[in-house]
């Protein structure tokens, strides 16, 4: 359609005149049409008609004493006046207006029907949860998504930080239980416990890191939730390379409720247990009980005078380290924990294994200090072997909020396995 405009307007029709455009293009008054702008191009001035109609006005007067006079005011009749327009070369020119918007049109839609026909992307992982919503796989019991490690997620060494592997964690939980439909009014509460002021507050975590992802990879984590003993529920993670399908961390970590207004623990509700109990995948672990037995629980060795410890005082909350429960972010913790870690050990190791119990929760007018211990044959960081720390997180007034034990491996070149503390068993 518009290449037979193009061509209309680039080669007239033989048996077109300029008097018969001339008739076509008037206007109902029989004015001549002004001059046209087609996308910022002043058309040509269309030519003059072959005729023009002018309008005179007569009226016959009476004849006074016997001769007549001319009235001003006459009567309409209307003259036909003859007008010849001259053929020259510029009146034989086409309208390039109209060969410019055919052009035009042809080109946006060639270029329309090229983007719809030919789009690949870049990158295959662009095409996967594009808006990073994530959703439900295998029998609405695991809940999967997929994050992009930004530029700020990264640390000196250029790789991600522990604190952003658990920040992926604690945000596909929350998601999983808002797909699942069980969202209440609290923050990863379900409707039956905001109706009683219930909230799920962390006991343990245990994590293993085969290895971490560098600026730019894409991470895919799975997720789940089962049962632990009566009041309790557990849940774990699966990270994984999205390219390359290794594996990054896993995960596990128990959690009970708590009263949001006494503050203190609370049995599991029927009702409760009876919205979240269809969701239980207990057949899945993200870490076997072999590999749990292998991680060493926090012990006492921190004030143990025998170790060399490192301590740091005066730590704080502020105002963005506070969940909407009111209370310090579960990620927080890890931060603070390696606030007293040797720099020697951060600049030369890397985490390997993390078991955290938390004993008491703090709130934004919390004081606490950081105390790290070193095992006693792993005091030189600068040796290439292991190190394992014990840590404690206390109020000043000598309360325990968390107790912690890590190991640390040698850093390695980036994309390298696991260097063989744990088995690399699939979740």
């Amino acid at each position: 359609m518009a290449g037979s405009v193009a061509a209309s307007g680039f080669f007239p029709n033989p048996g077109s005149s300029p008097a018969s455009l001339a008739r076509g293009s008037k206007s109902a008054n029989g004015e001549l049409p002004e001059t046209l702008s087609v996308r910022g191009i002043v058309a040509k001035p269309n030519t003059p008609p072959a005729a023009m109609q002018v309008k005179a006005r007569a009226q016959a007067l009476p004849k006074v004493n016997g001769s007549s006079k001319v009235n001003h005011r006459t009567a309409d009749k209307d003259e036909t006046v003859p007008y010849t327009n001259p053929k020259t070369f510029y009146n034989q020119l086409p309208d390039w207006s109209m060969l410019l918007a055919a052009v035009t049109t042809i080109f946006l839609a060639a270029e329309k029907q090229w983007t719809m026909l030919d789009w690949k992307p870049k990158r295959p992982d662009m095409l996967v949860d594009t808006f990073g919503f994530g959703r439900i796989i295998q029998d609405g019991l695991v809940f999967r998504q997929n994050f992009l490690i930004r530029s700020y997620e990264i640390g000196a060494d250029r790789t991600a930080s522990i604190e952003t592997l658990m920040n992926h964690m604690q945000e596909t939980a929350l998601n999983h239980v808002k797909t699942a439909g069980l969202l209440g009014d609290g923050f990863g509460a379900t409707p039956e416990m905001s109706k009683r002021n219930l909230i799920w507050v962390v006991s343990k975590i245990q994590l293993l890191v085969e290895r971490y992802p560098s600026w730019e990879d894409m991470v895919q984590v799975d997720t789940w939730v089962a049962s632990a003993g009566k009041n309790g529920m557990r849940r774990d993670w699966h990270v994984r390379d999205y390219n390359t399908g290794q594996t990054i961390l896993r995960a596990t970590s128990v959690w009970v409720m708590l009263n949001k207004n006494t503050r203190r623990l609370s049995k599991m509700p029927d009702e409760v247990r009876g919205e979240i109990g269809p969701h239980f995948n207990n057949d899945r672990s993200a870490i076997t009980e072999k590999q749990g037995e292998k991680l060493a629980k926090p012990g006492d060795k921190v004030n143990d005078p025998s170790t060399k410890q490192f301590v740091r005082k005066g730590l704080t909350p502020k105002w963005g380290d506070l969940d909407v429960n009111q209370h310090v972010n579960n990620v927080k913790y890890i931060g603070w924990i390696l606030e007293s870690a040797p720099i020697s050990i951060l600049e030369k190791h890397e985490l390997a294994s993390m078991t955290l119990e938390y004993r008491k929760e703090c709130d934004r007018d919390s004081v606490l200090q950081s105390l790290t211990n070193v095992s006693g044959e792993c005091v030189d960081s600068s040796s290439g072997s292991a190190i394992q720390c014990d840590h404690l997180l206390q109020l000043e007034s000598g309360a325990d909020v968390v107790k912690a034990h890590t190991k640390w491996r040698p850093k390695r070149a980036h994309g390298e396995g696991n260097m063989g503390l744990f088995p690399a068993e699939s979740a």
